[in-house]
């Protein structure tokens, strides 16, 4: 029987709040629009994916004269929050790419090559192609590596093989995860799932996936002929107390096996065998699928400049030290960190990126009009949190855990519900798409 709050969300009320709003990310845009602010200022953002374009794109609209440049050697724009969809089968690979160009703000030049080198002290970035670019701000959106070499014996070259999947590795990787879960859930077997002991982008997208997983075998009618193993990294499940209860939960219910400290170091694609650091020692699990999920870290070009920590949790991956409220660099001033990039302790997701933005560009345009700015991000986190095909836990949060649903009394966050679905499936995109213009 559906939930009071399922039965209070006429179709048509759900699609308005989807279209509307998209409470899936928090998408509402801030009121209140801005004169142009003159300038001659040489802006040079570093990186063109949801965060660097935008950034770009709400810099061309507060900003009249200003230099905005884009460096990014990656021509196809990737939609990653799609990646999960087509590594369940229900989108093709082509729905998560695009053309970077086609979202690059109106004045704002693109430069299809890659930075290399940060040298904040002489406010300039060289490019792989041999370029320097001096500038007056400096925006660093370069996103992460996903470090597979960390994992003894793993190649990208090895997904969609021998049944290894990994959602992460790019639209190419989800479809090829997808085949690999097909076929698993014809033969059977042990279907492994886990999570890298390092910050992570989406942190709720390897739960996603043993969940997709349960429900594509029931739908099938196989749920009987396969184990499925979770792996946590630590003694939760997920960085939310409530949250991580509740999946718990879930779990038990489905029969989802969860084993605690575990953490992936190696794995033998020929015996099909995953070894984990543990507490007591190295232990081994074997699969006949598994979604890697690799190590996270900041780009190598971040990871050994100044602009990382120098101490501190986030000092051994290399993430950027910024001021986790302004998302200015703590020791140059005139440099923002936006993005997965950013050495903070939530907002790896494009919902984050969607409102560091606007309080990064703020108290940039206050530096040119020499005033302070009172933006402020709190760590806004969004995590559709797939729970099966057609049911979702809309969970979004801030740097304290505290739960901030964008629906209070209408959503709950931890019902699984078919409208917090349809903002993941349906409302998502359109309103991202419209994130990299400026315009949400």
């Amino acid at each position: 029987m559906a939930s009071t709050s399922e039965r209070d969300l006429t179709r048509r009320n759900v699609l308005r709040l989807a279209l509307a709003g998209a409470a899936a990310a928090g998408w509402a845009r801030p009121a209140g629009a801005a004169a142009k602010v003159a300038t001659k200022a040489r802006i040079v953002i570093a990186g063109a994916g949801a965060a660097g374009l935008a950034t770009a794109s709400r810099l061309s609209q507060r900003l009249d004269g200003a230099q905005i440049t884009i460096i990014d050697a990656r021509r196809a724009h990737f939609y990653q929050p799609g990646f999960t969809l087509v590594a369940a089968g229900l989108k093709p690979k082509s729905y998560a790419i695009g053309a970077t160009r086609d979202y690059v703000a109106p004045g704002a030049t693109l430069v299809e090559d890659r930075v290399v080198a940060f040298h904040p002290e002489s406010n300039v970035v060289v490019t792989a192609g041999g370029q320097r670019f001096g500038y007056d701000f400096l925006i660093v959106a370069t996103g992460l590596q996903l470090d597979y070499a960390a994992i003894e014996g793993m190649d990208t070259r090895l997904i969609g093989v021998d049944g290894i999947g990994s959602v992460y590795g790019g639209p190419d990787a989800a479809e090829a995860t997808w085949r690999e879960l097909a076929r698993f859930i014809e033969r059977g077997g042990v279907g492994l799932f886990h999570r890298p002991d390092t910050e992570m982008k989406c942190a709720g997208a390897p739960l996603k996936y043993a969940f997709i997983a349960d429900d594509r075998l029931r739908r099938a009618d196989r749920r009987g002929k396969a184990e499925l193993i979770y792996a946590a990294q630590n003694k939760a499940l997920f960085s939310v107390p409530i949250v991580s209860e509740k999946v718990r939960m879930l779990f038990e219910e489905r029969q989802i096996r969860t084993t605690h400290d575990h953490v992936m170091t190696a794995i033998d694609p020929g015996r099909r065998i995953a070894t984990f650091r543990t507490p007591q020692g190295r232990t081994e699990i074997g699969y006949d699928f598994v979604n890697i999920v690799p190590p996270m870290r900041a780009p190598d070009p971040v990871r050994f400049s100044p602009l990382a920590w120098q101490s501190g949790i986030f000092a051994a991956d290399g993430w950027m030290e910024v001021d986790p409220a302004t998302l200015r660099h703590r020791r140059f001033p005139n440099v923002f960190g936006i993005g997965d990039v950013a050495g903070v302790p939530k907002g790896k997701t494009a919902a984050s990126v969607k409102w560091q933005v606007p309080v990064a560009v703020d108290h940039l345009v206050a530096s040119l009009q020499g005033s302070v700015s009172e933006a402020a991000y709190n760590g806004y986190t969004s995590c559709p949190l797939i729970t099966r095909i057609g049911r979702a836990m809309l969970v979004e949060f801030d740097y304290d855990n505290n739960l901030t649903p964008s629906f209070p009394g209408v959503i709950a966050p931890l019902e699984e519900l078919w409208v917090s679905w349809v903002m993941k499936g349906i409302a998502l995109k359109p309103t991202y798409l419209a994130m990299l213009r400026g315009q949400a």
